[in-house]
């Protein structure tokens, strides 16, 4: 099961060296190795949050996430993407900004650090966003009841989530905007910019997730229909009246989601593209590194759902949305001060492993009690005889 769903992630980690190796030596293969590292580090309670999304779908989409969806991870989000932020923020062409990419690269660099209040900003607000409708939702299973029990029921105010991630750009656009870190230790006032991005982030989230939510209650009456076909289907076959034959779905639902999915992982990349410059400003290399780890991310994602993990650790969810809700805070705090990488990528590591610990813990204990209902019961079974 590890070797069939990770063959991919492990190809392209031969692949990816290989070419980090030809193209720069012996160094740039480190290098490789070590953004691939990062990468995996920083997005692995990505992969947590796609498998919840993920279960869902058909292994068809499942194969698309895992091929098509990861070209657009590297080639989209860690190649095409900082080329992109370095052509509009800096008012130049794309060829220009290639240029400057491959052939001056302190320069591609200083403009993507000058762009990160903007990225930090979108990225920020579309993340908080996801925490949000999370934790103000009622569930069956609650992780820390203390706090997930109130905040469900205030949950209940509509549109609450987007009021309170337009309070949090606000506040970010009055404080730390104004004083927005720059390439080389200045600062810069960037509220306007900040609040643009972050509206733009608060945009992209009610579209793509409105349309996800949309096409998967179609898809779910779609569901309904055809088991109401199939039981038809097989009343026919009894009758002797022929098979019969079950629509088809169209689809539509879960290429949504899949929309849903890739923004979500480009949300969670801005912090490996911004932190891989602490390590390297080659675009190939890091291109090369990150996307290595975010075959992997995706790799552990399919994996996640086909073990059934997130059924039998069911606070995983819970801290893995925790971690979005700190990354967050974390992006938003960026846009001025400077934040270690190593910080952002134990906090996630943090929260999920103790809501893993906590969902074994759990698991242990509804084990045990079903112990004791059986011996209780097997005593009042003899007690009868």
């Amino acid at each position: 099961m590890v070797l069939k769903t990770f063959r991919w992630a492990f190809l392209v980690t031969a692949a990816g060296l290989a070419a980090g190796a030809l193209y720069d030596g012996w160094a740039a293969l480190g290098i490789v190795a070590i953004l691939a590292v990062l990468e995996v580090s920083l997005s692995f309670d990505n992969a947590v949050i796609n498998a919840g999304i993920l279960k869902r779908m058909s292994a068809f989409w499942q194969t698309v996430f895992l091929t098509v969806g990861v070209l657009i991870a590297v080639f989209g989000m860690r190649l095409v993407f900082p080329v992109v932020i370095v052509a509009v923020t800096a008012k130049i062409g794309p060829v220009e900004a290639v240029n400057l990419a491959l052939n001056d690269k302190d320069r591609y660099q200083q403009l993507v650090t000058d762009a990160h209040p903007a990225i930090a900003a979108f990225g920020g607000i579309f993340l908080l966003m996801i925490f949000l409708n999370f934790i103000f939702e009622e569930r069956d299973i609650k992780w820390q009841a203390w706090l997930e029990r109130p905040l469900a029921r205030l949950g209940k105010i509509e549109m609450l989530s987007v009021c309170i991630a337009l309070i949090a750009l606000v506040v970010a656009a009055m404080t730390v905007a104004t004083h927005a870190h720059q390439h080389g230790g200045g600062h810069a006032d960037k509220a306007a910019t900040v609040l643009t991005a972050g509206v733009a982030g608060l945009i992209t989230y009610l579209v793509v997730a409105g349309l996800s939510g949309f096409f998967e209650n179609r898809i779910e009456e779609e569901e309904a229909e055809e088991e109401a076909e199939e039981e038809a289907r097989e009343e026919r076959v009894k009758r002797g009246l022929g098979n019969g034959a079950v629509a088809a779905l169209t689809g539509r639902a879960a290429f949504f989601t899949f929309l849903y999915l890739e923004v979500i992982d480009a949300s969670f990349s801005f912090d490996g593209v911004i932190g891989a410059f602490a390590i390297t400003n080659d675009i190939v290399l890091m291109a090369l590194g990150l996307g290595i780890g975010a075959m992997y991310v995706r790799s552990l994602t399919v994996y996640l759902v086909r073990q059934g993990t997130l059924d039998d650790y069911v606070y995983l969810e819970h801290g893995a949305h925790y971690a979005i809700g700190a990354l967050a805070v974390i992006l938003l705090v960026t846009i001025q001060y400077q934040v270690s990488e190593i910080i952002t990528g134990l906090v996630g590591v943090i929260l999920i492993a103790w809501s893993f610990w906590s969902s074994v813990r759990r698991n242990a204990r509804l084990a045990r009690l079903a112990r004791l209902a059986e011996g209780t019961e097997n005593t009042d079974a003899a007690r009868a005889e």
